[in-house]
């Protein structure tokens, strides 16, 4: 069993760490929030959508939905069209000084760009189904149990940690100026993301 956790927490933090438009939403949202629990919405909707997907994957359930080309070419179109909306929105937010600090983001927004980046990113999709997944069909039982679980905590310890390094940035960035090229460079990685989808897309019509 201890085999099984230590394969998920390799595999799992394999797949978060690179630079990606959901770490660099969830950084963001750390360091533009006055207070840590402001993005408490966006860590929770990331972490949750992440175990979602893990859970599909080790179950099975993404490859057949992935295997229907009608709804793989609505969920590139869909998960384009928010990418695009959310990098317009960050690029154009401007980051108040630290004792003048709004949230820059609602918790509704949050909630929803949180899922935009989470669920309709079909490359961070196939990356689960393909290494997760994949590797899940070699345990069975509390094995295949521990190593699903494992997986999940990563992604859940993952954002938590993101989100206070991303606080302890705003708060060193008592001018704005530092949030401010966070936020720029926010939007270009999630604009980078669209463009992978849109060529994605592109292949898929």
């Amino acid at each position: 069993m201890l085999a099984a956790i230590i394969h998920g927490i390799l595999l799992a933090l394999g797949l978060i760490l690179p630079l990606g438009a959901q770490n660099v939403f969830i950084f963001n949202q750390g360091a533009s929030q006055p207070k840590f629990k402001g993005a408490i919405p966006a860590i929770i909707t990331a972490a949750c959508c992440d175990t979602l997907l893990i859970l599909l994957a080790v179950l099975g359930v993404s490859v057949v939905v992935f295997t229907i080309p009608a709804l793989q070419t609505a969920i590139f179109i869909i998960g384009l069209a928010f990418l695009l909306y959310m990098g317009w929105s960050i690029w154009k937010s401007k980051p108040a000084k630290l004792d003048q600090r709004e949230v820059s983001l609602p918790a509704k927004k949050q909630i929803m760009f949180a899922v935009s980046v989470s669920l309709l990113n079909p490359h961070a999709i196939l990356d689960t189904i393909g290494v997760i997944g994949t590797s899940s069909l070699g345990y069975a039982g509390m094995n295949k149990l521990a190593f699903t679980v494992s997986t999940m905590a990563v992604s859940w310890i993952w954002f938590f940690g993101l989100a206070y390094a991303g606080k302890k940035v705003g708060d060193a960035d008592r001018g704005g100026r530092v949030l401010g090229i966070i936020n720029k460079l926010s939007a270009l990685v999630i604009w980078g993301v669209a463009v992978y989808i849109a060529l994605k897309l592109f292949h898929v019509a």
